[in-house]
């Protein structure tokens, strides 16, 4: 198996702050990989240490098989960065900024220029060449940002936070893009706070806290890992004591709470929970109104490993 990048016992630490504790990290070519964690988890230490922006204590790390290092420029041009942050000149153009950033890998002028064209015409800024960035929207900005991170065809691909801010329609091309340039085979790592967009993109995801690797998988896996894997919702009036005390005999229930208009019923694994506890109401000639079954979300499994407390 072909991996894009591998992280073994990586230890950063910050005099007495230990930002990562032995952090382990494979992630294949070709995959859209999610890198997920509360703030001061040690997100952006990794990055910051797999593009060899920061020396380390302890560890490996490899890049395309390689060894990352300061001056491995052969690998640091198949390297693309889109960063939370926009980071374009105020003075140059759409256009020009493009052009420069694709020229620090490309220095051919007729092959920059057309991967310059073709890059403006990927995030949709045809319209906008000559416009300056403070005459742009906030989504078009951020378009402009990504245009200038993957202008030279990098093969690996990092992007932290890239739709803040942004209206939904802009938060659409920006994803439609990021896909893409999966489709064409470049692997991505992509880091937000917006889990419904990680659960739409990732194939797998890591969540740390602490500067340590506590969950990895698909998202389907990820959510195998927590308690509650199915919530029902049941509209019910009159609800005895006694059914209340059924409900939390049934396979699978671990929890029922019920405020005299619905009963919510937890359930930890298992298939046909609803059916049961449908089944349940009918044999005691308990009527019952709507009915919902929600299962868990990359939020829910977020919140359940990393806590549910405020981080700084």
């Amino acid at each position: 198996m072909e991996y894009a990048i591998e992280v073994k016992n990586l230890v950063k630490r910050y005099k007495e702050v230990l930002a990562l504790d032995h952090f382990n990290l494979e992630i294949k070519e070709g995959e859209v990989f999610g890198l997920l964690g509360p703030n001061g988890s040690g997100k952006t230490t990794t990055i910051n240490c797999i593009l060899s922006l920061l020396t380390y204590d302890k560890g490996e790390i490899k890049v395309f098989g390689r060894d990352m290092k300061p001056d491995s420029y052969d690998i640091k041009k198949e390297i693309g960065v889109v960063m939370q942050n926009v980071a374009v000149f105020d003075e140059l153009t759409v256009y020009e900024n493009v052009d420069y950033f694709c020229g620090l890998y490309i220095k051919d002028k007729e092959t920059r220029k057309a991967y310059v064209e073709e890059a403006i015409e990927f995030v949709g800024l045809e319209d906008y060449k000559k416009f300056l960035p403070k005459k742009l929207s906030g989504g078009l900005l951020r378009r402009l940002n990504i245009a200038c991170g993957i202008a030279h065809k990098p093969k690996l691909i990092f992007f932290d936070e890239p739709t803040v801010a942004v209206d939904p329609q802009s938060r659409n091309k920006i994803l439609e893009g990021i896909l893409k340039l999966n489709e064409q085979g470049a692997t991505i790592v992509y880091t937000s706070h917006y889990m419904e967009e990680v659960e739409q993109l990732c194939s797998r995801i890591l969540i740390m806290d602490g500067g340590k690797n506590v969950a990895i998988g698909t998202k389907e896996e990820l959510k195998k890992m927590i308690k509650n894997t199915e919530t029902i919702s049941v509209e019910v009036l009159g609800l005895e004591e006694s059914n209340i005390a059924d409900l939390k005999q049934l396979p699978h229930v671990y929890a029922v709470k019920y405020d005299e208009k619905a009963v919510v019923i937890s359930c930890s694994g298992g298939k046909h929970n609803i059916v049961r506890v449908l089944e349940y109401f009918q044999k005691n000639n308990i009527s019952f109104g709507r009915v919902y079954s929600e299962l868990p979300t990359l939020n829910d499994v977020f919140l359940e490993i990393t806590g549910k407390e405020l981080r700084d």
